[in-house]
């Protein structure tokens, strides 16, 4: 058996028992240091978890005492680059919190010096490790509704977080959309080419900035995706992994983001209303769910020495279409393209 990885945790905030749970279940990794710029912070991580790994604060001095393998980097948004950036330079693979960086010039440097140092860097996004999600993506993409030609997805949930969200510009597209774009670009195995989008404040809205939007997204191939959604909904909320529609040429698929997973496909085309039958959808995955599920990949990713599902060069492209609905709506719903290989935008 070969060594375990040798794991640096950096940010001990309310993200971490998300991680630290999982990544205790494992028998192929150790956590050699854990990392906060508040001592206490990882103090009571390691009491909470039972880790005997010493505590630093600041990242530069974790890695010359501890030399990991990896670097968890758990710290919030802001933080991503340099601490993603610094633990590559150090030579370090790197296992980040979503989202990869706060802008596109920011992720190509980091994926670029991913690729210099030659290490793997991977982005957590924990809800696309679920039965449901894996069942209607193969059923969408085995071909069972046919070919895909319109997404609807919905989300209406009215959380009172308090703190930073309440105070963003975008709080809906920025630190929440993401989860649900990935989701759309897993489902369909596709790529979003353009984006336009409409935020706003709804009335009775508890947020600064704009709490909903409703944004289109074209995939290559034609296929649409219409995203609607609000943090400030009261009632009736949906699943928070949404409430899906996959319209395909010959049926529908629909995900109540919970263990709602229907599919009716057409059996004849002719008359008013083509007849259609119910066909089951089952998924064969039987992985750890969310974000235990991701970790797992990402280590047998590591060990095998190949790209894991959520890559950076692939979470690009998901990250790309925040900005770009973020921009389009900036710009009053102009339509903004996406490049080729995700790391920009343009209207």
């Amino acid at each position: 058996m070969s060594e375990p990885f040798r794991l640096a945790v950096v940010g001990c905030g309310s993200i971490a028992p998300a991680w630290l749970g999982p990544l205790g279940d494992r028998t192929d990794i150790r956590i050699v240091a854990l990392v906060d710029t508040v001592e206490s912070n990882a103090r009571s991580r390691a009491g909470e978890f039972g880790l005997d790994a010493p505590v630093f604060t600041g990242l530069e001095e974790a890695l010359s005492a501890t030399t990991p393998d990896v670097v968890c980097n758990l710290t919030p948004p802001a933080l991503h680059h340099p601490v993603t950036l610094t633990a590559l330079e150090a030579g370090c693979h790197v296992f980040t919190e979503k989202p990869l960086a706060a802008g596109l010039d920011q992720a190509a440097q980091l994926i670029d010096a991913a690729d210099r140092a030659g290490r793997r860097l991977t982005v957590m996004q924990n809800r696309r490790y679920m039965a449901t999600i894996r069942g209607l993506r193969d059923a969408v993409t085995g071909g069972a509704i046919g070919t895909p030609g319109l997404v609807g997805i919905d989300f209406f949930r009215g959380p009172r977080f308090g703190g930073f969200r309440d105070e963003m510009d975008s709080p809906l597209l920025l630190d929440m959309a993401i989860h649900t774009f990935d989701a759309a670009r897993f489902i369909t195995d596709g790529r979003a080419v353009a984006a336009t989008c409409t935020e706003f404040n709804p009335p009775g809205s508890w947020y600064r900035g704009a709490a909903a939007a409703l944004c289109t997204f074209e995939l290559e191939g034609g296929l649409l995706v219409s995203y609607r959604g609000s943090w400030a909904a009261t009632g009736l909320p949906t699943s928070w992994e949404s409430a899906w529609r996959v319209v395909g040429s010959r049926g529908t698929a629909i995900w109540e983001g919970d263990s709602t997973l229907r599919c009716q496909v057409e059996v004849d085309a002719a008359g008013f209303e083509r007849e259609t039958r119910e066909i089951e959808i089952s998924s064969s995955w039987e992985g750890r769910s969310g974000h235990g599920g991701c970790i797992d990949e990402m280590l047998t990713a590591l060990a095998e020495g190949r790209p894991a599902e959520t890559d950076a060069h692939d979470n690009v492209h998901s990250l790309a279409m925040v900005l770009a609905a973020v921009a389009s709506s900036s710009a009053g719903g102009r339509r903004i393209e996406i490049a080729e290989d995700g790391r920009s935008i343009s209207s």
